[in-house]
């Protein structure tokens, strides 16, 4: 297959996985995940957690062709939560292969910064002239985000939270606008003049209560002063004898 009026063309890079990458954790496992960037097209991949030095990520990009650029760069980072992302190597892609028999099944190596190796990555790639032109395709996925503003790679930002639809509305009615009218009925008891007799008398008293009229005589009672005369003499009289009496 001729390699020479490419510029607009598809090509496939499905990311199988990683082996033997360089570990950038001393307790836990590392997450890693790939960063593919072919001129100005960057996808990532997601976050393979708990992946270690062996993750699999099993997922397929689309980037259009560029006449005269034949080489795609593979990074691999560990994601990290509270501390800067690791790098842990990147590596260069050469796309002669595919682009002259349509299909490349090959592992790639990684290096370190220092030049070191640092793992390999599986990458599987088909091309054909019969795709569509990139105008009319629409990626298989979002560009990647940066890992970090500090490091040397820049990566679209994800989209403002303008652009999402206001969710519809659910199935249940509007709350009602006011409180409901109030009823005509009254909320007391009627009066209980209305209920029969009782075939019963009063209750008896209580044990040893005489009752009395009513209302009861003033206090303290009445009564004349000063008292009458009394019918007996004053003073009175001597007593019956000598006095004062004998000696003995």
């Amino acid at each position: 297959m001729s390699i020479s009026g490419i510029q607009g063309q598809l090509l496939e890079v499905t990311v199988v996985g990683c082996n033997k990458l360089r570990d950038t954790e001393w307790i836990s496992r590392q997450d890693p995940y790939v960063c593919l960037e072919y001129a100005h097209n960057k996808h990532r991949t997601r976050t393979c957690t708990d992946g270690g030095k062996n993750p699999t990520f099993q997922e397929k990009f689309v980037f259009p062709l560029i006449e005269g650029l034949r080489e795609l760069n593979v990074l691999v980072w560990n994601s990290n939560t509270v501390t800067l992302d690791d790098f842990i190597g990147e590596g260069k892609v050469q796309l002669q292969k595919v682009l002259t028999q349509g299909y490349d099944d090959s592992t790639w190596q990684l290096q370190t910064k220092h030049g070191r190796y640092g793992g390999e990555v599986r990458l599987i790639m088909h091309y054909s002239k019969t795709n569509k032109p990139a105008s009319s395709y629409a990626p298989s996925a979002p560009p990647y985000g940066a890992p970090h503003a500090s490091q040397a790679y820049l990566y679209s930002t994800p989209p403002p939270a303008g652009h999402y639809a206001p969710p519809a509305p659910g199935p249940y009615p509007p709350a009602p606008a006011g409180y409901p009218a109030p009823s005509p009925y009254p909320s007391y008891l009627p009066n209980s003049a209305g209920y029969p007799p009782s075939a019963y008398g009063p209750p008896p008293p209580a044990y040893g209560h005489t009752p009395s009229a009513y209302p009861p005589p003033p206090y303290p009672p009445t009564s004349t002063y000063p008292p009458p005369p009394q019918s007996s003499p004053y003073p009175p009289r001597p007593f019956p004898g000598l006095y004062p009496p004998p000696p003995y």
